[in-house]
């Protein structure tokens, strides 16, 4: 086998399903944090989320791991394949569910964890020319522009804390944005989060121990297999949203044309957008039905129904 097969990795999201969520392989996510944090990371614990999930039928779309560091605060991190509606509001609803559940009845306010949230983005979420964006919570004087520290007395003595020290951080890393030569650990990072590339004589934090542990050539046959179609379905997944966008669009111009208002012309974008959509879904599905690929399989990879494909 040839070295550049040899030195073949596995997608970041893959590993978080698969192989991260293992104590012996902290060490990588400890690495990614302690990068995009800033900060030396530690990690305890991986707990229970949504993306624990290993069924045959889990969410290509959206993987997600939530781990506790050693202060006890709590880690998100969401990786998004395409394009969804409402993205930053499904955020602030993961981060609220999460403050509320590592909090038990009866206990005070200053046990609420910090919770920090960090999205991989594969889809253009909105305009901006950085390829990574942190947001958190600050109290800015209106007139003097100062920021507030908010003082509290525990066992006689005056503590200060600032905001940030417990509100939620929010990181969001747009990987399609990435277009450096990685010269530092967080442009590293970004390399392989985009391309898949780990330098032989990297330094980064996390990066070294990832060359060992996500080579795609380590996984079983049975394993490579189930990451390959998880290739497919992400390919197959934006096509579809790709085309039916395109065509949506051209349809959806001719009829508002056709119509003469705008109205019209809102309507059939929408309108041809879906139709478009549907087209393209059904055409891929009755290619891969060909293939001999599971309904299930398909199911997953076009939206569909169990109905509209078994009339294909």
């Amino acid at each position: 086998m040839s070295e550049e097969m040899q030195d073949k990795y596995i997608r970041f999201d893959w590993a978080i399903k698969r192989l991260l969520r293992q104590k012996a392989n902290f060490d990588v996510l400890e690495g990614f944090l302690t990068v995009f944090l800033g900060e030396k990371v530690t990690v305890d614990e991986i707990l229970e989320s949504e993306g624990n999930q290993q069924a045959a039928d889990d969410k290509f779309n959206r993987v997600d791991i939530k781990a506790k560091n050693s202060k006890g605060e709590i880690i998100i991190i969401e990786i998004q394949n395409t394009r969804e509606l409402y993205y930053l509001e499904r955020i602030l609803y993961g981060v609220a569910k999460a403050i509320t559940e590592h909090i038990s009845l009866g206990e005070r306010y200053y046990q609420v964890k910090k919770i920090y949230s960090i999205s991989i983005l594969y889809f253009d979420i909105g305009q901006g020319d950085d390829y990574l964006y942190h947001g958190q919570n600050t109290f800015i004087g209106v007139h003097t522009k100062d920021r507030l520290r908010i003082s509290t007395k525990e066992k006689d003595a005056i503590v200060t804390r600032m905001p940030s020290e417990i509100f939620p951080e929010y990181i969001l890393i747009r990987v399609n944005q990435f277009n450096e030569v990685a010269t530092t650990p967080l442009e590293e990072w970004m390399e392989y989060l985009k391309n898949g590339i780990i330098r032989s004589d990297t330094n980064a934090p996390g990066l070294g121990e990832a060359r060992e542990k996500l080579k795609y050539y380590s996984m079983s046959a049975q394993d490579r297999n189930a990451y390959d179609e998880h290739l497919s379905a992400i390919m197959i997944q934006n096509d579809v949203l790709d085309s039916a966008k395109l065509e949506g669009l051209m349809e959806g111009r001719a009829e508002g044309r056709a119509e003469g208002r705008a109205e019209g012309l809102a309507e059939g974008r929408a309108e041809g957008i879906a139709e478009g959509f549907r087209k393209r879904s059904l055409e891929i599905a009755r290619n891969l039905k060909a293939m001999g690929l599971a309904p299930e399989a398909i199911i997953q990879a076009t939206k569909l129904t169990t109905e509209e494909i078994a009339r294909l």
